[in-house]
């Protein structure tokens, strides 16, 4: 079952989120790992500017969180991640077509450009990776990251 997560799942999409992102240990660039990959006071952050988890649920255990965020003129993609038991059971991607049914916006995702089943998993979905110059002004735009992470991100939109 997908749902709206609350400020309960809260300690959960911590757990989520830094259990999964044990996948980009040694292929991230190694100056942007963490091993605490997002601290709680990152994920509170996050929620307070905007972004809306929506999760999906087994037998009442969240086991996949997903974020949109409305910036601007555009609906944004974030924090992605499935219980590393979990992965490669559809759920990524049931959550996002759930996510793409709440917006009539353009979606745009940013990902570790190295992180290339990531990229692949977007693609398989309908995305695309736009330009170098163009994600280098979307994620400047859009995203409040660090200049690089910039240089060591990527941008997918819909493809269209």
């Amino acid at each position: 079952m997908i749902r709206k997560c609350t400020e309960s799942d809260f300690e959960t999409i911590y757990t989520i989120v830094n259990d999964a992102a044990q996948a980009y240990k040694g292929v991230i660039p190694a100056d942007r790992w963490n091993d605490e990959y997002m601290s709680k006071e990152e994920l509170r952050h996050e929620i307070d500017d905007g972004v809306e988890f929506w999760g999906l649920a087994d037998d009442g255990e969240l086991i996949g969180i997903m974020g949109i965020q409305p910036i601007q003129d555009v609906t944004l993609i974030r924090h992605a991640y499935v219980r590393t038991a979990r992965r490669n059971q559809g759920i990524g991607g049931k959550l996002l077509a759930h996510l793409r049914t709440l917006t009539d916006r353009p979606i745009l995702v940013g990902t570790w450009a190295d992180a290339a089943w990531a990229v692949k998993f977007y693609e398989n979905h309908g995305f695309e990776l736009v330009s170098v110059e163009e994600k280098n002004r979307l994620l400047q735009k859009y995203w409040d990251i660090p200049e690089r992470q910039i240089e060591t991100s990527v941008v997918l939109r819909e493809r269209g």
